[in-house]
């Protein structure tokens, strides 16, 4: 009779070479990872150094000027880049990597970005300097180490709040119609307008370049010949409360802005600046689609 053999006497079993079978033309072949050689923030560094964006974008965000004033900056041949000359708005660059220059001085980019809340006095000019020699808000912003731009304008006779920032997209926004900042304005006239006066203020008045944009009119107080109003607008062209309140009749004596979106002059003294608080910037960019 045959006896079974045991298992445990078997010799160790021979395994067949695994051969993998022929791949396709169509198979997709996996891509064999490189090496970690680089850390992710240099990965990043290099993505971001051939980043490019328009010049006047560059130039804004640096705190040099509005991104409209940059653009005039460029059109009059002040920049440079590379050491040309350029005077084309489509021009892109690379803050990281190429070289840039205002009238000869490098570009130096803008830190973190600063909202100065300013209380504008009569006689003092919404500029950075001033080739007459007039007092300019610079002037009153000597404790300021970074430079900041003013958004928009308040002429030379008029007073009130005025916002300072070297955050370029912002101040753009704040100055284009088509987000319709309204700035409020407390303006006393000579005489006491009548009701239809108020009414051409209210719903537009015909300048020389056009009817303006429907105003809002309160009349704060009348007497002794006098009148205070409150204007509140929703576009900025130049003097455009002075010559509204002309064409009606009624001369301006003083004007104030007292009001831009959600920031209000308060109490603060003129010639006087603060920073915005938190809530206040954050207010601000929500007013204008960048919360």
């Amino acid at each position: 009779m045959e006896t079974k053999r045991d298992s445990t006497q078997r010799g160790p079993r021979k395994v067949r070479p695994f051969r993998s079978s022929p791949r396709s033309k169509n198979q997709v072949q996996p891509k064999p990872r490189p090496p970690l050689s680089k850390t992710p923030r240099q990965v990043a560094a290099k993505v971001n150094r051939r980043e490019t964006e328009r010049l006047q974008k560059i130039l804004s965000r640096a705190g040099i000027a509005s991104r409209r004033k940059a653009e005039e900056l460029i059109r009059a041949g002040h920049v440079r880049l590379n050491g040309q000359v350029v005077t084309e708005l489509g021009t892109k660059a690379n803050p990281q990597t190429d070289r840039i220059t205002i009238d000869g001085r490098p570009l130096r980019l803008a830190d973190e970005p600063l909202y100065i809340l300013f209380h504008k006095p009569v006689g003092v000019v919404t500029t950075l300097s001033d080739p007459e020699g007039r007092p300019t808000v610079r002037d009153y912003l000597r404790d300021v180490r970074a430079r900041v731009f003013p958004v928009g304008r308040l002429d030379f006779h008029s007073s009130g709040l005025l916002l300072l920032t070297n955050d370029g997209e912002l101040a753009l926004r704040l100055t284009h119609p088509r987000y319709g900042v309204r700035k409020t304005y407390r303006v006393k006239i000579k005489g006491t307008p009548t009701s239809e006066a108020l009414a051409q203020l209210a719903a537009g008045v015909r300048l020389d370049e056009g009817v303006t944009a429907p105003a809002e009119i309160r009349v704060v107080r009348s007497g002794e010949g006098k009148t205070w109003l409150e204007l509140t607008l929703g576009e900025g062209r130049r003097r455009e409360v002075r010559r509204m309140c002309e064409r009606v009749g009624y001369p301006v004596e003083k004007l104030s802005r007292i009001r831009l979106g959600p920031l209000t002059l308060g109490k603060l003294p003129p010639g006087q600046h603060r920073n915005l608080t938190e809530r206040e910037i954050r207010q601000l960019r929500y007013a204008v689609g960048l919360a």
